[in-house]
């Protein structure tokens, strides 16, 4: 596999230039900025940092984080903070649906911290999420990037139920190394929560992993062929980069050859959408993936 090792000896370490990003700019960035400025409003794109934001509210799309932005689980990978959540917030909701309103959102993501402590586990904000959202803005299109929810079938059924145009889970990694990385997250567990989505009428399913954790070559392409047993339609691959120094190291930077093998690998598997290149992320032209 073409890549750049990283070794404990190294003092400082450069991103490659293909991870290189520009700032965002341009008049409908600029604008979408000001609104969330102005109306403090919660979006994942601005918390995240994420390199996608300005070429993603350009296309009228944005992803929000619900269920407060503190998760029950610790995973390796992930900058959102562990611990003990706040309570649930009833009207959030109603506030999300407004903030894409405000923002004139065309396609919107909506994701969440794991919530474990719930007895349903999040499901029914999840749902009221995204009836509020239909509500208040019928012509705009959804995706949830939903939780395992312990692989609760009631719960996932909650999501099913109302019926966003795209339902995504990300397997995040491959099998060998779920365990560091997700820690109290299953493999399998998450295909399954896959092929039951789609089992149960989901028109479009999505996942997406992360590159540069120490994977192998063959343990992507077993995990692209697990994605499309389950019946997964949308596949995104990026590169895995650390959030902070007590986050698990970058193993690998991957080339965008590479990135362009496991693309070109995925299409001859038959998945309907894959974005694969160093800065993609789950929502990365999500906008594309309701088609």
């Amino acid at each position: 596999m073409a890549v750049e090792t990283l070794t404990k000896s190294d003092k400082v370490i450069k991103k490659p230039k293909w991870l290189r990003v520009k700032l965002p700019t341009g008049k409908k960035y600029t604008n979408l900025r000001n609104l969330v400025d102005k109306y403090d409003l919660h979006t994942i794109c601005t918390s995240g940092s994420c390199p996608n934001m300005g070429e993603c509210w350009s296309e009228g799309t944005a992803t929000f984080m619900i269920l407060g932005n503190i998760c029950t689980r610790s995973c390796g990978f992930c900058g959102v903070k562990t611990g003990r959540p706040d309570t649930v917030e009833w009207d959030e909701p109603e506030k999300v649906a407004r903030s894409i309103k405000l923002m004139g959102i065309k396609h919107a993501v909506i994701t969440s911290v794991d919530r474990d402590d719930l007895k349903d586990m999040g499901s029914i904000i999840w749902a009221e999420t995204v009836k509020a959202i239909r509500r208040m803005n019928p012509n705009t299109t959804l995706e949830t990037l939903i939780p395992d929810f312990q692989g609760n079938e009631r719960h996932i059924d909650r999501i099913v139920e109302v019926a966003p145009e795209v339902v995504s889970h990300n397997m995040e990694t491959v099998r060998r190394l779920t365990r560091e990385v997700r820690i109290q997250a299953k493999y399998e567990r998450s295909l399954g929560v896959l092929k039951y989505l789609k089992d149960q009428g989901i028109n479009r399913t999505k996942s997406g992993i992360m590159l540069g954790l120490g994977e192998k070559e063959e343990e992507v392409i077993q995990t692209l062929e697990d994605l499309k047993a389950a019946n997964v339609d949308v596949v995104t691959i990026g590169q895995y980069l650390q959030p902070s120094k007590k986050h698990l190291p970058v193993q690998q930077f991957i080339t965008p050859d590479q990135f362009e093998i496991y693309k070109k690998i995925g299409e001859e598997l038959g998945f309907r959408h894959v974005e694969s290149s160093a800065l993609v992320r789950s929502s990365y032209k999500a906008q594309k993936h309701i088609n």
